[in-house]
């Protein structure tokens, strides 16, 4: 080969190996980038060409759907989402949108409700060897159905807003997640000029109720009342008191330390030197302000974060950090210990107080995806349920589960009795607003005992209503009526 021919073949073949170079970097190196990338629409029309997977509750029902989509315009996108009861729902499906994306367990899940999870590979591979169209598979929640109904149905007929959260102290199974007022996935789910302009008034710039707002996860409140049982944990837990039934040192009236400031108790009620069982019946402000404050912030802070307060929850679908602050004086402490001051927590969070209770002191890490299934319902994965944490010893949550059940039998949450069953509750009127100037928060957090002894349910219910009488917002008016209908729906279902 003489020397310009030679020089010719080199040329083509260094030309022949940056093509393959090029070809490699963009198929492996930038695969996911351009995956991703805004700009690429063949992934979005790839999403929507085939119908997605279905949620799943409890039951076998599925609250999902797909339909074909409008050919209005220059739509190329093959199906659409729709959803059963969207309302009810959306805070726990999410939305998927052909215009706006997806949220929660859509998006999250979307792997599998689309097809094209890697753990699906061989479902994929076998469907291209038969020729047969690609599917998606199924989500299958832990939600109980006539729960979910009753929360949302309970929340509606308040009229205000509002969140519920059910668990399953023994396993963590979220048992009902709702939040009103609401939102229906479906009116969105496209690309037309009508799924636009539902999605505009759904916004919080043109709805100031903010129906998008997920306030069973992502909506923090003062707890209030409610807080007292995580105090009275506290108390039991670090030995400075060591019965429900054992006075306390709690003078009345009660100053706050640094302060010319006395705390004050709602009414004439039996709150001076009160065992702690009788101030929870009551509610007793100086009583577990007392407690936090003789405990001291750092104690307090151990006990609200083996609750799971100051860390977010992932269920999968995150849940916001409650709040109990760190470097407080007594007097903070105190307000802090009462469900005031910085403490803030989310309806779940609350739940899991509750729960943890209820389940003898161990607190279950909540979940709301119990199996993720292929297209021909083989199991993909199952979640296993996992302990979070031991707030309490069985010995004192026992004495904490006999002062909440004085609560709803002769104290304050006396709306959430069930026949037959034993209910331990705790009421909440959180101050809102600058010096209180605001409606408050109405909570009721509460768990049910069967006669076996098993506990199938605990529930956190909070209401905002701005258009009640100041004078008829309780935890145990308009909260606790909600919880026990909410319990007895899981009794019901497992009857």
């Amino acid at each position: 080969m003489n020397k310009p021919l030679r020089r010719i073949a080199i040329f083509c073949g260094l030309l022949m190996l940056a093509l393959l170079i090029r070809d490699n970097y963009l198929q492996y190196v930038r695969a996911d980038k351009l995956k991703d990338d805004p700009n690429n629409r063949r992934v979005t029309i790839a999403r929507y060409a085939t119908p997605r997977g279905d949620i799943i509750v409890s039951g076998g029902d599925s609250i999902t759907g797909s339909a074909l989509s409008s050919k209005s315009g220059l739509n190329d996108l093959k199906y659409k989402r729709t959803y059963k009861n969207g309302p009810m729902w959306a805070p726990v499906t999410g939305y998927a949108s052909q215009a706006f994306g997806a949220t929660q367990l859509e998006s999250l899940e979307d792997g599998i409700l689309t097809g094209n999870d890697d753990r699906l590979f061989f479902r994929k591979t076998l469907d291209m060897i038969t020729g047969k169209e690609q599917q998606g598979g199924n989500v299958v929640t832990t939600l109980n159905p006539a729960a979910q109904k009753a929360a949302y149905d309970g929340l509606k007929r308040q009229g205000g807003k509002g969140a519920v959260v059910a668990l399953d102290p023994s396993t963590g199974k979220i048992l009902a997640l709702a939040s009103y007022p609401s939102y229906d996935p479906s009116s969105f789910a496209g690309n037309t000029n009508d799924d636009a302009a539902a999605w505009k008034k759904l916004q919080k710039k043109y709805n100031p109720a903010d129906p998008m707002l997920n306030r069973a996860l992502r909506e923090t409140y003062p707890p209030g009342s409610t807080f007292k049982v995580v105090t009275a944990a506290a108390a039991l837990e670090n030995g400075k008191y060591t019965s429900a039934d054992e006075k306390t040192d709690s003078p009345l009236p009660w100053t706050m330390p640094g302060t010319t400031t006395q705390l004050k108790n709602e009414g004439n009620i039996p709150c001076e030197n009160a065992p702690m069982r009788v101030a929870l019946q009551y509610s007793c402000n100086t009583v577990f302000g007392k407690i936090g404050a003789d405990l001291g912030n750092d104690k307090m802070l151990a006990e609200a974060k083996k609750f799971g307060f100051d860390s977010e929850q992932f269920t999968p679908v995150r849940s916001s950090a409650s709040v109990f602050s760190d470097d407080m004086n007594q007097s903070q402490t105190a307000l802090s210990s009462i469900g005031q001051y910085n403490t803030a927590a989310t309806p779940l969070q609350m739940a899991m107080v509750a729960s943890a209770v209820a389940n003898d002191g161990r607190l279950m890490k909540p979940y709301m995806v119990d199996e993720l299934q292929s297209s021909n319902l083989d199991p993909v994965t199952k979640t296993q349920p996992e302990e979070l944490s031991r707030p309490l010893s069985p010995k004192n949550a026992q004495i904490l589960q006999d002062m909440m059940q004085t609560v709803v039998d002769k104290g304050t949450g006396t709306r959430a009795k069930i026949d037959g069953v034993k209910v331990g509750g705790k009421t909440g009127t959180a101050q809102h607003g600058v010096e209180n100037s605001e409606n408050p928060y109405a909570w009721f957090i509460s768990y049910a005992k069967l006669p076996d002894g098993s506990s199938p349910v605990a529930v956190a219910v909070v209401v905002e209503d701005e258009g009640a009488n100041r004078d008829d917002i309780s935890g145990g008016g308009l909260a606790a009526p909600i919880a026990k209908n909410v319990m007895e729906a899981v009794i019901d279902s497992k009857k």
